[in-house]
């Protein structure tokens, strides 16, 4: 039985890894969770349900010390932090934004093994956290780092061509004006239910461009071997092309009980964890170049990446604020590449060299924000 600590666990991921658990009970033990706490309820439903005796949370920790006597709580910012920390055979990072960063830090400088569904944590400080990641320690969950990580089982690096990330294209891969979009069609994908940071993420394509980043870390690849291509019924989760003109592939339904189930449970599968592919009915899949022109996040982030030093951490932090501008309504769906690209050209000369410590990333980012900031305020409509 595998001791398991859930980092973000009322979110989707976490509360998806929760079902898995639930459907497993001889496989993992839950010894601690953590969330915002802006749904106490849920989280205080989810320790009586799997007995969970430490629960993290950033706000409302009297409302859970009242429901939750016996257990132990910690709040405050660094609760995630600390508890990433407690000694465990694997830690779900499904945390939000690049304060994942800071608990996968802690997690791996202790021994733990990390599932991370939080991408932001090698966008905003790859380098420090492939610095200290052993082999096998760091595990993905993203569904298309997941798919490229079961397709290089038992591969050589030396005869791998590209890999190929693929994306749904969001709801407006065939929306020529999106200018006028609004949140609520953002908010609507056509394939996954993800939350509404991710989402958006989505429709920008920001999404895959971190993922070309996180895709670079993990894999050790260059970007000029890294790809994406627009892939509607999200099926094919990625795929890798190899020097001899073969491509792996690896496909199953949209869901993501599956990445998560094998990196949870690495380096067995989970019978069941997901309904497979049935095969006894015709299904059409389709793939499609990404334009550039309508969605250049992409290129924005690849850029980013290639350079390296702190922009990758300034287009991520710079995105979280238009993001959030974007949902309260303040500025158009285009403004939000627009604002990100201004940030990392007025920022450009300020990022070089790498980043050696969670201090050099926080001022970095928060030099970012602070001009993503000053930016929606002059666009908001």
């Amino acid at each position: 039985m595998k001791d398991l600590v859930i980092l973000g666990s009322t979110g989707s991921i976490g509360v998806q890894a929760l079902e898995i658990v639930e459907a497993n009970p001889t496989l993992f033990r839950v010894v601690a969770i953590t969330a915002a706490g802006t749904n106490p309820q849920s989280l205080i439903e989810q320790a009586k349900k799997f007995k969970v005796s430490v629960i993290g949370v950033t706000k409302n920790a009297d409302v859970l010390r009242a429901a939750l006597p016996q257990a132990t709580i910690i709040d405050g910012l660094d609760a995630s932090t600390e508890i990433a920390a407690i000694t465990c055979d694997i830690v779900l990072n499904a945390i939000t934004g690049s304060i994942g960063l800071a608990p996968t830090l802690a997690a791996l400088k202790v021994g733990n093994r990390v599932a991370l569904a939080n991408k932001e944590s090698l966008v905003a400080g790859g380098d420090l956290v492939m610095s200290i990641a052993k082999p096998d320690q760091l595990l993905p969950v993203d569904s298309e780092h997941s798919a490229l990580w079961q397709c290089l089982m038992g591969e050589k690096k030396s005869e791998v061509a590209k890999l190929i990330l693929t994306a749904s294209g969001g709801p407006f891969r065939e929306r020529s004006d999106l200018s006028d979009i609004t949140v609520a069609e953002a908010l609507n994908h056509p394939t996954w239910s993800m939350g509404p940071v991710v989402t958006i993420n989505s429709a920008t394509l920001v999404n895959k461009g971190l993922e070309i980043i996180e895709a670079h870390y993990l894999f050790d690849m260059p970007y000029s071997q890294i790809e994406a291509v627009v892939h509607p019924q999200s099926v094919v989760h990625s795929m890798v092309h190899y020097v001899d003109g073969s491509t792996i592939a690896q496909a199953s339904p949209p869901n993501m009980k599956g990445p998560i189930s094998l990196a949870i449970n690495f380096p067995d599968r989970i019978k069941g964890a997901t309904a497979a592919i049935d095969w006894s009915t015709s299904h059409t899949w389709t793939f499609a170049p990404i334009d550039a022109a309508r969605f250049p996040a992409i290129d924005l982030a690849r850029r980013c990446g290639t350079l390296g030093g702190g922009l990758p951490a300034i287009f991520n932090a710079a995105n979280e604020v238009c993001v959030a501008a974007f949902i309260a309504e303040k500025i158009r769906f285009t403004a939000i590449i627009e604002t990100v690209e201004e940030v990392v050209q007025s920022l450009g000369s300020k990022s070089a060299g790498a980043l050696r410590d969670l201090a050099d990333v926080s001022a970095i980012e928060n030099d970012a924000r602070k001009i993503a900031h000053e930016l929606v305020s002059k666009v908001a409509r």
